[in-house]
């Protein structure tokens, strides 16, 4: 099988991740393939942590910590400072979770996408407030035990169409990744870097500890979030062309396969797993008539 991810190494093996982190490997894929031309922000998140205290970082490029809700702004400010100085080809990285995205961030999120800034998006989403101790956010799936959604109350709301709102901005790229297909992500991120404007990756990363799971199932987690059709692959052109990547049959694995080992479904009833399969399978089956009709 030929090699399709790059070799070299651009995050350092001493960070601050926990075991099995889903979003530290997500951050390995993405340097692997941009490349040491691009320049970092990072808004409070894990990364802010797992990037070590200052002198220290974990990454071999430039980053600048910024304040939560404006990562997407200082991104875009850093790449016009780029343009400004005659250098086009390095890439300006807006790095945040869903917290900074979906919720506290979506603000200049929207206003990036909606000028159509050159610059990269991503959000690593783990699906709720991890660095702060495990509390909801609009990410987090309905159902779903968090510190501040507890057992007796469970969150209740389904989590935010992130991609939808991102598609009504007209944006010229948008795809989903998951870390359990590096080729698929290190596709698209090729694929993004030919593109000029706003560029929005969502990133599938699971959270041991605030998902209650073993870290050695986070591949195994990230792979059936796709299996089960939680998460498909997929990629949003101009907003208007979609295209499936993964998976392509016609019948998934059942929801159940994912939802047993985390511990914060456990105290989900039959009924209860029965709605989510039918929320997954209509919204997939959505995806497929977007996907027909915009070809």
């Amino acid at each position: 099988m030929k090699y399709t991810i790059p070799k070299e190494e651009l995050v350092h093996p001493g960070h601050l991740a926990c075991q099995g982190c889903g979003g530290a490997l997500a951050m390995r894929i993405m340097l692997k393939t941009l490349g040491k031309n691009t320049i970092l922000t990072f808004p409070a998140c894990c990364w802010s942590v797992i990037d070590g205290p200052f002198p220290y970082s974990a990454v071999k490029v430039p980053l600048f910590h910024t304040a939560f809700e404006t990562a997407a702004v200082v991104a875009s400010g850093i790449k016009a400072a780029l343009n400004r100085v005659g250098d086009p080809k390095t890439n300006s990285v807006a790095w945040a979770g869903d917290g900074g995205t979906f919720d506290i961030g979506i603000q200049a999120l929207s206003g990036s996408a909606e000028r159509n800034d050159d610059m990269f998006y991503f959000v690593y989403d783990n699906e709720a407030y991890m660095n702060t101790g495990i509390q909801r956010s609009s990410a987090t799936p309905k159902g779903a035990w968090t510190t501040t959604t507890p057992v007796n109350h469970p969150k209740a709301t389904p989590k935010k169409d992130i991609l939808a709102i991102m598609a009504a901005h007209k944006i010229p790229y948008i795809a989903t990744a998951s870390i359990a297909y590096p080729e698929d992500f290190t596709r698209k991120l090729e694929k993004a870097k030919e593109i000029k404007g706003f560029k929005f990756f969502h990133i599938f990363a699971p959270c041991p500890p605030g998902w209650r799971a073993n870290p050695k199932d986070t591949i195994t987690l990230a792979k059936l979030a796709v299996e089960t059709k939680l998460f498909p692959l997929l990629e949003i052109e101009d907003g208007e062309k979609y295209t499936i990547n993964l998976p392509k049959k016609d019948k998934g694995k059942p929801i159940e396969d994912y939802l047993k080992l985390q511990g914060r479904f456990k105290h989900l009833k039959e009924n209860d797993i029965k709605e989510m399969q039918t929320f997954i399978d209509k919204k997939y089956n959505r995806l497929k008539i977007l996907e027909e009709i915009s070809q």
